[in-house]
């Protein structure tokens, strides 16, 4: 099948066979190409964790019931996670800058209604747009990152940025909602996005060019509906489980509905002429465990906010604003994993880096297990959030660049895609699951049983990042057969 990759720096149109491998230098198109596309993900990765310090303040001054706060999170993440896979392959049929625009008009239209809300159903709307926003454009920023830089230095290092970036958002959005919400009003947490959404929109046009198949094959609508649904169905069972643990017949009932959605849409795949998902992709190693080397990476690293804020907050007794400015030393570990993991691939390759990131992020969060019952541990949390951090970005940056190897460009977005899918779920499913561990551990009340209770669930974070590393240290390949598999 041709394709027309017409490159972000300028180039005219041709195959999707690369023909710049040795390209090293960022020229000063390809450079604003690059920060326009790092500035979306950067306030994409802020939206998920902006609003969480802002929950309570939302809930009383809009009449939310305490029961019904989670969904201001939960609506969100259900619809950025279910319906990335989707979007991503639509990107690749109608093209990815039209599908990462449209998307950015809709990203500040939902913010604008965010911040503008009246009622509880006015803001939830807003948040399912937000979602969806964030499905269709965050596949599409990072397809339109792989086709612009060719494989090899350029790629990963754009790559290394993005997922600094990335994960560094998480992070800032916690600091910075709980400073907008202190000195001007929650709202801002929705009303940020707006002038960012413009700027993008009114440069983007100028310097990153259309890319899309020359031929477009028929959307599989049956495979798109039973991915999007079951992915739907998991992601609630999922924060289901964490509200009201693993036995609730909500969740059960969910998380089955979600593996037999996904047994159908797997039947489909199979037999329809153009898959939303061609099994010859997921049957590839790079492919297939790359995603399951970044979906733990994106599940557990993420999810230790959630231990080690009771502890800062409930087991050492520091205010929300100590807590959120402590986890800036976790931002800082992954900024710094990010800058130097295009640098440590360059020396010992992808698959060790991604392996060396996944040691780094089990040693540091097995210490985590040692922290006592006092303020002398600080020190403690701070170097082990700061070293797994940059861990967990080495392994994080090694998943990008193993899922998205060895690919055509026509097959960019949906390798993106599923890459954008599993970093969105890991995200969804890893608190819920730390949630969960806690409260089952826990015997008793106090900060005592607290300890106790977060305590485990570090244990078995480390204990999943550990079968993570082993796994891919078993499957996945070395990088050369990685990159020249295409």
């Amino acid at each position: 099948m041709s394709v027309t990759d017409t490159e972000a720096a300028g180039t005219a149109p041709g195959p999707a066979v690369d023909t710049a491998p040795a390209q090293t230098v960022l020229t000063p198109r390809l450079r604003l190409v690059l920060v326009l596309l790092l500035a979306t993900q950067f306030m994409l990765a802020v939206d998920f964790a902006i609003l969480n310090v802002a929950l309570p303040v939302i809930g009383n001054g809009l009449g939310f019931s305490l029961a019904h706060l989670q969904w201001i999170g939960t609506s969100f993440a259900l619809c950025a996670a279910g319906f990335t896979l989707l979007f991503g392959r639509v990107a690749d049929l109608f093209g990815r800058r039209r599908v990462f625009l449209g998307g950015l008009v809709v990203l500040g239209a939902a913010s604008l209604m965010g911040g503008l809300a009246q009622n509880p159903e006015m803001l939830i709307t807003a948040r399912v747009l937000q979602g969806l926003a964030t499905a269709a454009v965050t596949p599409a920023a990072l397809s339109l990152m792989t086709t612009s830089f060719p494989e090899g230095p350029l790629r990963q290092k754009a790559l290394g940025l993005n997922g600094a970036l990335m994960s560094s958002g998480f992070t800032t959005g916690a600091i910075l909602g709980g400073v907008l919400t202190d000195l001007l009003s929650w709202r801002w947490a929705f009303f940020i996005n707006v002038p960012v959404a413009l700027a993008v929109l009114i440069i983007a046009p100028r310097i990153i060019k259309e890319s899309r198949l020359d031929e477009r094959p028929k959307l599989d609508l049956p495979g798109a509906v039973s991915v999007t649904l079951g992915l739907l169905a998991i992601i609630f069972g999922l924060t289901q489980a964490g509200e009201k643990g693993w036995g609730s017949a909500g969740a059960l009932l969910s998380l089955a509905a979600g593996v037999v959605l996904l047994v159908i849409f797997y039947v489909v795949e199979r037999k329809v002429s153009a898959p939303l998902v061609p099994l010859s992709v997921l049957g590839k190693r790079s492919v297939a465990w790359g995603n399951v080397a970044g979906l733990i990476a994106f599940a557990t690293f993420t999810s230790l906010v959630f231990p080690l804020t009771l502890y800062l907050q409930e087991v050492l007794g520091y205010s929300a604003l100590v807590a959120g400015l402590s986890f800036g030393f976790l931002g800082l570990g992954t900024v710094t994993g990010g800058v130097t993991a295009s640098k440590v691939i360059g020396k010992i390759g992808t698959k060790r880096t991604l392996i060396v990131g996944g040691v780094l992020q089990t040693v540091f969060t097995a210490a985590l297990v040692g922290l006592g019952d006092d303020r002398s541990w600080m020190w403690l949390m701070l170097v082990a959030s700061f070293l797994g951090g940059v861990g967990n970005m080495l392994a994080i940056v090694g998943f990008m660049v193993t899922a998205t190897s060895g690919l055509a460009n026509h097959e960019q977005g949906l390798a993106t895609g599923l890459a954008t899918m599993t970093q969105q779920v890991g995200i969804t499913m890893g608190t819920p699951i730390m949630s969960a561990v806690v409260t089952a551990a826990m015997a008793g009340t106090g900060a005592s049983a607290i300890l106790g209770g977060l305590k485990v669930a570090i244990a078995v974070n480390a204990a999943i990042v550990l079968l993570g590393l082993l796994a891919s240290a078993v499957f996945l390949r070395s990088d050369r057969s990685t990159v020249q598999s295409q």
